[in-house]
């Protein structure tokens, strides 16, 4: 993607400012749902092409500020800026894999064609009386969804039923229809719930890859920040109805993260020097939302 900076390491890559280089902007922006406050006076900058891990526990409106990055909940105050203009003007540049679906062992749609619907859900059909141009269209198409294919490394099982494949290749493959029509934010819901360590490390380090390679802004979001560490440029944590955001080494600290959560958080740091947090609640200790409905 023109324009975009160039990417090097992973960690503490700190965004530029400015309309250009900034792919998401709150300021003082609440939330509410059925008139209850979810988030307040929220302040967040995500710099374009960051590897961005949104964490908390249940209920503490993660899901609920992607959807109003999306365009899809309002805000109650403040200003969101996503791509330079508003959510609802951006969504068309953002790609979206919302909470973890799972597929039956009965169901028989191709990985390819589960892709293929990232391109435009509703268009279907043979290529029959097609003008010249569309059949190029159709072709192109073809060729971008391949791209995609071998981009998760889905290629190996992409022509198989999606009800039979596991759940890491299953995200893979959702991972690629959500990147199929070039997105500048990607947006993935939970992409590690129900996977095991293994493929958790492997789909973080995946999205890290697809995030350096491509330019792509990426919010992830998370329950636990340690399959993470090691991928992310920045956090952003959510609890009570605040939020807590920067570099890894600024945010992830057992000072910070006590004072937010409310509740004694433990940072160590491994003998190769990684960071692995300990004793995260599993719900917000101040006031945030209980009831929050995704």
């Amino acid at each position: 993607m023109a324009g975009l900076p160039a990417l090097g390491d992973r960690a503490g890559a700190a965004p530029s400012h400015g309309p250009l280089s900034t792919a998401l902007k709150l300021s003082d922006a609440s939330i509410a749902l059925g008139g209850r406050r979810i988030l307040e006076r929220l302040a967040l900058e995500v710099g374009r092409g960051e590897f961005v891990a949104v964490l908390g526990p249940n209920g503490a409106g993660k899901s609920t500020l992607m959807r109003a990055i999306l365009g899809l909940v309002p805000l109650q105050a403040g200003e969101a800026m996503v791509l330079g203009t508003r959510p609802a003007q951006a969504r068309s540049a953002i790609g979206y894999l919302p909470q973890r679906r799972s597929f039956d062992q009965s169901v028989r749609v191709r990985g390819v064609d589960l892709v293929t619907l990232g391109l435009d859900g509703a268009r279907w059909g043979l290529p029959i009386g097609l003008s010249a141009s569309a059949r190029a269209r159709r072709r192109a198409e073809r060729t971008k969804v391949r791209e995609m294919i071998e981009l998760v490394g889905a290629g190996a099982y992409a022509q198989r039923p999606i009800g039979q494949l596991s759940g890491g290749e299953q995200q893979r493959l959702l991972i690629a229809q959500a990147l199929v029509r070039d997105p500048e934010l990607l947006i993935l819901d939970e992409p590690l719930d129900s996977l095991d360590l293994p493929n958790q490390a492997a789909v973080a380090g995946l999205i890290s890859r697809i995030c350096t390679s491509s330019g792509v802004t990426v919010l992830l979001v998370a329950h636990d920040v340690n399959p993470l560490l090691g991928y992310i440029d920045r956090v952003i944590y959510l609890a009570g109805g605040r939020a807590l955001s920067g570099p890894v080494d600024e945010v992830i600290t057992a000072t910070k993260l006590s004072r937010l959560y409310g509740a004694p958080i433990e940072v160590l740091r491994t003998a190769d020097g990684r960071l692995v947090v300990v004793g995260t609640p599993e719900a917000p200790h101040h006031h945030g939302d209980r009831h929050e409905h995704p």
